[in-house]
């Protein structure tokens, strides 16, 4: 099953407009990847339109965490997901997003990329550990 992103409105009294064309391979939509904490990095590839290729993180155990003081970059592990702004359950279900505040090795970080678009956690320290 598809997610149909064109134009779906429907009357003020409720009743359902009648389309005056079909559907374009364009309005053409996709669930949502929810990127997960696991025990190791797992990416799909994925083709988009244009025949571009969109890498997605299905699920991740690392982190490229900055230090704002040292100004310097570092691989960590991510342990747990601390708060997420996004949705209260993602911190239950351990998914991450742009964003979410996650515990790693260094100390809290908040993410800065998005996981499920950029195949990849980008974050940045905010308390040390």
């Amino acid at each position: 099953m598809v997610i149909y992103q064109g134009n779906d409105s429907r009357k003020i009294t409720g009743g359902v407009r009648r389309a005056n064309r079909k559907k374009r391979k364009y309005e053409l939509g996709g669930y949502p990847t929810l990127t997960r904490i696991g025990e190791k990095d797992l990416r799909i590839k994925e083709r988009v339109r244009g025949g571009n290729v969109v890498v997605r993180a299905k699920a991740v155990a690392y982190a490229n965490v900055y230090d704002p003081e040292s100004k310097t970059y570092r691989k960590v592990k991510i342990s747990r997901i601390v708060e997420n702004n996004a949705n209260r359950e993602y911190v239950r279900l351990g998914i991450v997003t742009k964003g979410s505040v996650v515990e790693t090795e260094l100390g809290l970080a908040r993410v800065t990329s998005r996981p499920s678009r950029d195949g990849v956690v980008n974050a940045v320290l905010i308390k040390s550990g």
